[in-house]
């Protein structure tokens, strides 16, 4: 019988294995799919605090997860495959290996939809982001695209002219999705341009290991222009992790765990953490911050039932 166990490996689900773990609540965590979370497909994290040189992003989870085990936190490679969360002790099964637990801490965080692109998956993280919030800093000076046409498109877009002296919108329609108040900011904004009716087909140079032009199709024509560019920032949305969750947790429209009072979600002793219930901020702090949340909240819930 495990008192916590934590599904996830990102900044969420590392901080609550430190803070559990130096509560002695010798906690479990399963790594899941995607171990160390979308932090890994980054290079040079600079908005982390504490880090005035910048870390990599693979080396900031690999200081976590150590600092974790050193206060005695367990993990498990895997993926949980079923759960039993109606009644308590919570019933997990991992791999084909059931496990049970007093208190269970989500942090699966959210998938960033992707082109499909082979060149994409390549050179993400050299050139390619997902999070302009991230990695804008590193485009002063240069021209990116943003692909996407609804409010994160947009305010990736916005956000982007900050530093870049181009931002090229590519949308799939001839008209964007976004609410009209963004509309309105991006049409007027002079560093935007946008192309219609439009994809990406391809992203140079992978031969380089680094952005350097891209391939965009038109969609009614099939004509194919290429565009020098130094960054593409893919904004067509998030997927949040939660699809073991369907039907048993309160989620928002799109699958986010609502959570309340803290971390709390609709099943008392179950606490979600990070981009799996923050669709808003997603930035590793912010998910480091409300992992630490759980822990807290998990540690509180365990004495409350022992009294």
């Amino acid at each position: 019988m495990r008192q916590v166990i934590i599904l996830g490996s990102g900044p969420a689900g590392l901080t609550a294995a430190v803070y559990a773990a130096r509560g002695h609540l010798k906690p479990l965590v399963v790594e899941g799919h995607e171990a160390g979370g979308q932090l890994t497909l980054t290079t040079l994290v600079e908005n982390f605090p504490g880090f005035p040189d910048a870390v990599m992003g693979p080396d900031l989870i690999k200081a976590m997860r150590s600092q974790a085990e050193r206060f005695g936190a367990d993990f498990r490679q895997g993926d949980a495959t079923a759960a039993e969360l109606l009644r308590r002790p919570f019933g997990l099964t991992i791999d084909g290996q059931k496990e049970e637990c007093q208190a269970l801490i989500i942090a699966t965080g959210a998938s960033a939809k992707l082109l499909g692109l082979d060149s994409e998956l390549k050179l993400m993280g050299h050139g390619v982001s997902t999070c302009a919030t991230c990695d804008g800093f590193f485009f002063q000076d240069q021209q990116v695209i943003v692909v996407g046409g609804g409010d994160s498109a947009l305010e990736e877009a916005i956000f982007l002219t900050k530093f870049a002296t181009r931002v090229i919108l590519v949308h799939r329609r001839d008209t964007l999705r976004a609410s009209k108040i963004m509309r309105e900011k991006a049409l007027k904004n002079p560093k935007i341009e946008f192309v219609w009716d439009s994809t990406l087909d391809h992203i140079l140079d992978m031969s380089q290991q680094k952005v350097t032009a891209a391939r965009i199709r038109n969609l009614k024509t099939g004509a194919i222009t290429e565009r020098p560019v130094d960054g593409i920032f893919i904004a067509i949305g998030h997927t949040p992790n939660t699809q073991l969750f369907r039907g048993v947790l309160e989620m928002d429209e799109v699958g986010y765990i609502q959570t309340h009072d803290g971390t709390k979600t609709s099943i008392p002793g179950v606490f979600a953490a990070g981009d799996v219930q923050d669709h808003v901020y997603r930035q590793a702090v912010t998910a480091a911050g409300s992992g630490c949340m759980a822990a807290i909240d998990a540690e509180r819930f365990l004495e409350h039932q022992a009294q």
